[in-house]
C-alpha cells in the first residue's frame, strides 16, 4: 500500500518537573531533507536523533520541534524558609526600630529579603549533570511522533492508492478500445496501398520485388501489437508494485516513464486519427498518475 510523503506527527509528556512536545511534520522532497530544533540539554543528542528519523521516515523533507519547559510549581516548592533565621532577623529589627522610633510596617517584608532567609532546594553535582528529561524518555516521545506521522501517511496513502489505481484503469479502457479499431486501422492501410498499386503498377519502371520489400517494411513500422503487448504488462507491473509493502514511489516513477514510452510510441506509429485521439486520453490520464507520484514515499 503506498504511503503519503506528507503528514504530521505529535507525542506530549508532562510531569511535575517538565513538559515537553515533539511534532514532526513531513512534506514533499526528493530525498530527506531535515531541519531540527532542539533545547540546549539536547544540543548534544542531535546526531542521533537525525539518525532515527533517516532511518525511520527515508523519505521528505522533515521538520522536527521539540518544546521543552520546566514546572515553575516544582521550582518553587523545592524553596524553603529559614524560620530559625527569620526570628532572628525580626527581632533583631524590631529593637532597632524601637531604638529610633521608626515603623514597623514592612518590617516582615523587610526580613524576607534578608540574606539566606528563603532556602533554595539542595542540588547536588549529580543533579547538575542530569538533564531536565531523561535521554529513553526523548527516545519513547521522538518513536511515539514518529508513529503518529506514519499512521498520517498510511491513511493518506490509502486514498492515493484508490485514485492512482483508477487512472491505470483507464488507461486500460483505452487500450482495450485501441486494440478494438485496431483491425480497422489495419485493413485501411492495406486498401491504402492496394490503390495505390494499382495506380503504379501499369508504369514501366515498376519494380515488384522492391515495392513489395518497401511494403513490408512500412507495415511492420507501422505495427503496434508489440507496443500494445508491452504497455499492457507494464500497466500489469505498476499495479502490483503499488501493493508492496515498501516504499515504491521511485519504482513506480520508472514504471510510470516506461508506460509513458510504449504510449508515445503507439501515438508515433498509429497513424489513424481514432487511435490518436485515445493516445491523448491516455497521457492525460499518465500526466494525473505523475504528478500523485511526486508525493508517494
Amino acid at each position: 500500500m503506498l504511503l503519503s510523503m506528507t503528514g504530521f506527527g505529535t507525542a506530549h509528556q508532562e510531569s511535575e518537573q517538565y513538559s515537553i512536545t515533539i511534532d514532526i511534520k513531513s512534506l514533499n522532497s526528493k530525498g530527506l531533507d531535515l531541519s531540527v530544533r532542539l533545547p540546549r540539554f539536547l544540543a548534544d543528542k542531535e546526531h542521533e536523533i537525525r539518525a532515527i528519523i533517516g532511518k525511520s521516515l527515508i523519505r521528505g523533507k522533515i521538520s522536527l520541534s521539540v518544546d521543552y519547559t520546566s514546572n515553575s510549581k516544582a521550582t518553587k516548592a523545592a524553596n524553603s524558609i529559614n524560620q530559625e533565621l527569620l526570628q532572628h532577623y525580626y527581632t533583631e529589627l524590631e529593637i532597632a526600630a524601637d531604638a529610633v522610633g521608626a515603623s514597623k510596617h514592612d518590617l516582615f517584608r523587610l526580613v524576607l529579603q534578608m540574606p539566606e532567609v528563603i532556602q533554595q532546594g539542595a542540588r547536588t553535582e549529580e543533579d547538575d549533570n542530569q538533564p531536565p528529561v531523561p535521554w529513553e524518555t526523548v527516545v519513547g516521545l521522538l518513536q511515539e511522533a514518529i508513529a503518529d506521522l506514519n499512521r498520517f501517511r498510511s491513511d493518506e496513502g490509502k486514498a492515493l492508492t484508490t485514485e492512482i489505481v483508477s487512472y491505470i484503469d483507464r488507461i486500460r479502457i483505452f487500450l482495450a478500445d485501441i486494440d478494438k479499431f485496431d483491425p480497422a486501422r489495419v485493413e485501411h492501410i492495406r486498401e491504402r496501398i492496394r490503390t495505390h498499386l494499382s495506380e503504379i503498377s501499369g508504369s514501366e519502371q515498376f519494380n515488384q520485388s522492391r515495392f513489395e520489400q518497401e511494403m513490408i517494411y512500412f507495415i511492420e513500422k507501422l505495427d503496434i501489437a508489440e507496443e500494445k503487448v508491452r504497455l499492457i504488462n507494464h500497466l500489469h507491473y505498476f499495479t502490483e508494485t503499488v501493493y508492496l509493502p515498501e516504499p515504491t514511489g521511485k519504482k513506480l516513477a520508472f514504471i510510470s516513464q516506461e508506460i509513458g514510452r510504449e504510449i508515445n510510441t503507439i501515438g508515433s506509429k498509429a497513424n489513424d486519427a481514432t487511435i490518436q485521439h485515445l493516445v491523448v486520453e491516455m497521457k492525460e490520464e499518465l500526466e494525473k498518475i505523475k504528478e500523485q507520484l511526486n508525493n508517494i514515499l
